[in-house]
């Protein structure tokens, strides 16, 4: 059995792997573009998407680590372990909702989307330089028949290519 202080420290270890994991992919990626592209506004609008979505990833795989730790450590109490496996269904949840946000929006012809949920809001973010009111009623649609929010609590936002 291992004691507390070891649990830790590999914890803290696969932790650190994670963020270095991140960074390494971030800075691959970005090599990636500039180097298949020459650099350029299509580039950074690439970038960013690329960027965000590894950030996303990055901080949802140590959210979900730490809540495994807490449901599979001895220490914990049960109410701590019940909150960390109700945390992990809803980030496994939320993930799985932008998924199919962005997967339905993209089938409507869009080139890159990136939707983002909170509590409060959803950020849908176009690789566009402007939307039409179309487009956005497109994208309205997509959403609200995915989460039934009302449209006062979608954002939409454009980024420029």
């Amino acid at each position: 059995m291992l004691s507390k202080k070891k649990k830790i420290i590999i914890l803290c270890t696969m932790v650190a792997l994670l963020v270095v994991t991140g960074y390494l992919n971030i800075m691959f990626n970005n090599q990636a573009i500039n180097t298949s592209t020459g650099g350029g506004d299509e580039t950074q609008a690439a970038g960013f998407f690329i960027t965000y979505r590894a950030d996303r990833t990055q901080a949802r795989t140590e959210a979900i680590a730490y809540y495994d730790a807490i449901i599979s450590s001895a220490s914990s109490s049960s109410e701590a372990k019940t909150l960390a496996e109700t945390k992990k269904a809803e980030i496994v949840a939320t993930m799985t909702l932008e998924l199919n946000m962005e997967g339905l929006i993209k089938a409507k012809g869009f080139e890159d989307v990136i939707a983002s949920c909170s509590d409060s809001y959803i950020n849908i973010l176009v690789k566009s330089a402007e939307l039409t009111e179309v487009e956005v009623a497109q994208i309205v649609e997509v959403v609200q028949s995915q989460t039934q929010k009302d449209i006062d609590y979608i954002k939409i936002i454009p980024v420029e290519t």
